[in-house]
């Protein structure tokens, strides 16, 4: 069982120093060393780079090739299925395509009394091992199952992101990525050998949506195959939607489209990094709970991690920092937690300095901020009044 999986259940332990399966590392040397000699050719840092946009173009377009998803873009559409309306905000459910053939589920949180365009925020939602919802972990919603409220508060500590983030007047757009929510597994498409837990459960049933989230886990490795023989990878399928989203996001009159920030946690903060990095629209970026360096994840900490990170050959030319930084000196704030079992310490530091030196070299160091709490893997609310206080520093 994977930490994703773990996350969705409070964590009681942590790796003791020197106690983090070294033994594994020592199996394939070589490999490290390959990974250590890796040029990252492409960071800001590996050269002088007298033309910042040459760079940039550079990265971004090395990153989109590498990433190897890129169907043909279609013209942002909207469905409104629902709408709520809560204190201080309405709340959509909106359904819009993500490429010709597939659409995605997201809600649309719209704060009262606005009197023109405003700023806004793609709220991504976390992993988490669970994947009967997407959206719905990081938004209040009605009638909530336990599983989900349990999940919400071990996770975000009880507060729902993306409706703090609305309270205080941003537009909000919470999409779900592939393979959760909406655009979750579909068990009639499966073998009765996959699905015989589920059936003996009422639909909707904490158990049921504990029975789909551990059946949805072991096919990870299935859909992965089954990416990468089609020749695409699972990143770059996150990716082109979160950019679907901005399209969406941007086709909405309350937003103001030189104003829009992103922030999520865990593979929430993992395509929050991505989406500031890849694409010119955002204008800031938060990333909670996915930060470090590749090298520091081989062998020991991998165990830990989804099949949906997986960009082969990136390391050769961008590190997951050297990404991120491919927006700079937009602002970039990283939330890191010093009891996250996902990461080492030392990654997640490297990380930090990187982009503090890119920061740095762009005359713009303030524009980088990372901060540490005492905490496991999570994006708890102390976390998410800083990462709203970034925000709005630079967004409003």
């Amino acid at each position: 069982m994977s930490v994703y999986m773990l996350a969705a259940v409070p964590m009681m332990f942590s790796l003791a120093a020197g106690d983090e399966r070294s033994h594994v590392g020592n199996l394939y040397p070589f490999l490290r060393s390959y990974a250590e000699a890796s040029p990252c050719s492409l960071s800001y840092l590996s050269r002088p780079w007298p033309d910042t946009e040459a760079w940039r173009a550079q990265g971004r377009a090395k990153m989109l090739e590498l990433l190897s998803y890129s169907p043909e873009p279609v013209a942002p559409s909207e469905e409104v299925i629902e709408t709520v309306h809560k204190q201080g905000y309405t709340r959509l459910r909106v359904r819009f395509l993500v490429t010709k053939d597939r659409s995605t589920e997201a809600f649309l949180l719209i704060p009262d009394g606005l009197t023109g365009p405003a700023p806004a925020v793609i709220a991504i939602h976390d992993h988490g091992g669970f994947y009967y919802f997407g959206k719905e972990k990081i938004t209040e919603t009605e009638d909530a199952p336990g599983i989900l409220l349990k999940h919400i508060e071990t996770a975000y500590g009880g507060r729902a992101f993306a409706d703090e983030l609305a309270r205080r007047g941003y537009v909000v757009l919470v999409p779900d990525g592939f393979y959760f929510g909406s655009q979750r597994l579909d068990p009639g498409q499966l073998p009765e050998k996959f699905t015989a837990e589920l059936q003996k459960h009422p639909q909707g049933s904490d158990a049921y949506i504990a029975a789909f989230n551990e059946m949805a886990n072991r096919h990870e490795a299935i859909v992965a195959k089954t990416i990468f023989d089609s020749g695409a990878t699972w990143p770059g399928i996150l990716f082109q939607g979160d950019r679907a989203s901005v399209d969406y996001l941007l086709s909405r009159p309350e937003v103001d489209g030189n104003r829009i920030g992103c922030v999520g946690l865990s593979i929430g903060g993992f395509r929050s990094a991505h989406l500031l990095g890849l694409d010119p629209r955002i204008a800031c970026g938060v990333v909670a709970g996915w930060m470090t360096t590749y090298r520091s994840l081989l062998f020991d900490h991998l165990e830990w991690h989804t099949w949906m990170i997986y960009v082969p050959r990136q390391l050769a030319f961008l590190d997951l920092p050297d990404v991120a930084s491919l927006n700079a000196p937009r602002p970039l704030m990283v939330i890191n937690c010093n009891k996250d079992i996902l990461f080492t310490l030392q990654g997640m530091g490297d990380a930090e300095h990187k982009l503090a030196e890119v920061y740095e070299k762009m005359g713009a160091r303030d524009h980088f901020l990372c901060k540490y709490y005492d905490e496991p893997h999570s994006f708890k609310v102390p976390a998410q009044d800083d990462a709203i206080a970034w925000l709005d520093r630079w967004l409003k």
